[in-house]
């Protein structure tokens, strides 16, 4: 099973193969937006073996990182 991960986008490069940085859970992590050209900087994205697959609205986005957090699948840097 794959578990996709809430992320927000702080840096979009462009290229052949768009790329952004990202935040999750207070780490920073790249992706690949090839699949997701709308993604602007400030959107949280869902992960999924390093491809942003859909944008998602804050509010889930925030609640999705929680309750990944009280399960203790990933923790946030402190």
């Amino acid at each position: 099973m794959c578990l996709g991960i809430p992320a927000k986008i702080l840096e979009i490069t462009d290229g052949p193969l768009p790329s952004a940085r990202l935040d999750i859970a207070g780490q920073e992590r790249t992706c690949c937006l090839a699949y997701l050209p709308e993604a602007q900087v400030g959107d949280y994205v869902l992960i999924q073996n390093g491809f942003a697959m859909s944008i998602m609205d804050t509010a889930s986005a925030l609640e999705s990182l929680a309750t990944i957090e009280e399960f203790n699948l990933i923790q946030r840097d402190l």
